[in-house]
Order: C-alpha cells, then sequence, then structure tokens
C-alpha cells in the first residue's frame, strides 16, 4: 500500500485534498495528532471524519494518535463509529505520545517513557477488549474500566498500528499491534533495519507468526532536480527518488509506505511519474 498524507494546517480544504488523494490513486491517506504548537493545527478526528465523508475508497489512518489527548475507551467508540460510517476504512495509528508540552498545556497526563509504554499497552487492551467483548473492566496503573460496553460493535477487526521506536514498546506492538509505523526522522533506514528485527523476533517470541504485522514507514518526499536528501526525506528527480523509494520497500520488507509530500503540485506528478514504477 501506498499512501500521502494530507494537511493539518488552518485554512486547509480537507475534503478537496482528501478527494485529490484518492482520485490519484493512493491506497490511504493519513493525518498527523499535533493540537498544539505555534503554526496552529486542526483537530485530527474532526479533519479524518471530513475526509471520509468526502471520498468514497481510499482507506483513511491516523499517523499516529498521541494517546493522552484520548481516554481509550472513548477512543474506542470513535473508531467502531467512523470506521462504519466509512464503510470499513479505517487504520488507527496510536502513539504513546512524544508532545509533553501540549500535554501538560492540556492539563492531560505528562507520562515518563516507561509510563508511556505501559499506558500505550493499557490502551490498546482496552480497545481491543471493547471492540469485541460486553462489560469489560479493566484496572490497569493508567486507565481503568467498569463493565463497559460498547453497541454496536465493530463488523471487522479495526488494524491498529503502533508508532513506537524502544524496546519495550516494540514488545508491545510484536504482541498486539496490526502495523508497525516509523518515521525517518526518528528511525533512519539502517536504523529501521534494527527495529524491525527486534519487532520481528518479539512477534515470534510472543508465539505470533511475524509476517501478520505490516510494516509501514513514513517518509518526506520532494520532487525537484538537483535536491539533496536529508535524513528526513527522499529527494531528487523522478528517475532518482523512484530508485530510491523502490531500494527502501525492497530492502525494509515494507508492506506500506506513507509519504509526506507537499502541495498539489508535487503530489499530481508523483502519482503520474513515480507511483505506477512502484506499483510494477
Amino acid at each position: 500500500m501506498i499512501g500521502a498524507g494530507i494537511s493539518q494546517r488552518p485554512g486547509a480544504d480537507v475534503a478537496t485534498e482528501a478527494r485529490d488523494v484518492e482520485r490519484l490513486g493512493f491506497d490511504f491517506l493519513t493525518i498527523t495528532d499535533h493540537l498544539v504548537g505555534g503554526r496552529g493545527s486542526l483537530e485530527t478526528w474532526t479533519q479524518l471524519t471530513w475526509a471520509a465523508a468526502a471520498t468514497e475508497r481510499i482507506r483513511i489512518g491516523t499517523n499516529v494518535l498521541g494517546l493522552p489527548y484520548r481516554p481509550p475507551a472513548v477512543l474506542a467508540k470513535m473508531a467502531e463509529t467512523l470506521d462504519r460510517l466509512s464503510g470499513g476504512r479505517l487504520i488507527l495509528g496510536l502513539g504513546g505520545g512524544a508532545s509533553n508540552e501540549a500535554f501538560r498545556a492540556f492539563g492531560l497526563a505528562v507520562r515518563s517513557p516507561g509510563e508511556k509504554v505501559d499506558a500505550l499497552e493499557e490502551a490498546v487492551e482496552i480497545i481491543r477488549r471493547l471492540w469485541t467483548e460486553p462489560g469489560v473492566s479493566v484496572r490497569g496503573e493508567h486507565f481503568r474500566v467498569e463493565d463497559a460496553s460498547i453497541e454496536p460493535r465493530p463488523e471487522r477487526q479495526i488494524p491498529i498500528w503502533l508508532g513506537v521506536y524502544g524496546r519495550r514498546a516494540l514488545g508491545v506492538a510484536a504482541r498486539l499491534a496490526d502495523g508497525w509505523i516509523p518515521s525517518m526522522p526518528f528511525a533512519s533506514p539502517e536504523r529501521f533495519v534494527t527495529l524491525r528485527d527486534r519487532l520481528l523476533t518479539a512477534a515470534e517470541e510472543a508465539g505470533r507468526d511475524p509476517g501478520e504485522i505490516i510494516l509501514a514507514y513514513n517518509v518526506g518526499v520532494q520532487i525537484q532536480e538537483g535536491r539533496v536528501a536529508d535524513e528526513r526525506s527522499v529527494a531528487g528527480g523522478v528517475a532518482e527518488v523512484t530508485d530510491r523509494l523502490g531500494d527502501l520497500i525492497q530492502r525494509l520488507g515494507l508492506g506500506a509506505l506513507s509519504l509526506w509530500i507537499r502541495g498539489e503540485e508535487q503530489r499530481q506528478r508523483f502519482a503520474e511519474e513515480i507511483l505506477p514504477a512502484l506499483r510494477r
């Protein structure tokens, strides 16, 4: 699968961007989850709902939700509703949350790195169980539910992709996630391989088939002759970008590539001149 992110900035025409990504033939679209900052942003779930209503085919995903912003039991209900109304198109991306300043500003839980891993594991357990069981009770260190149920429950297994990096967090993904989605700025291709191998080994040790876990990667793309790539992106002319992305797909064993492509013109060029070659 090859997807594209759409803008979270105020003033963005969310519906038009989403329809454009779908029209151009991408498999999924994603939206990040940064609610506080000097540049301003739109709230992710509201924006994702707007995008889903404007499209018909394309999958829609969060990339990734910061856990402290939404209680997991409420998020389970939100996800079921959006997946149902969109015709089963949701990918629920979730992370422990890196924006401590934003959480503090909003009066939300600011957790240590270890606590974030524990909270993420509790959250995924609560979400999964609410999707499949009635009367769920969980007494965790970070979240609790008492005889909780949601109706209706999902008609399919909504995929959960985790954006995590640490050894313990990778263990959570190995046991519980349907996909793993790190980002190039925080995991170079070389580091991706190291983390991937830890993830897949942990999955085997947990008794899972590692092939069940979709390996995804967030990569920035800029098509411009002579442009030099940096640690955050793939850049250069069409041939150079095509070769580099193709190499990443094969070398890293990717099942999904999530691209940050800035601007309508760049997205159009990518869809016309690069996307067909990557599919081949």
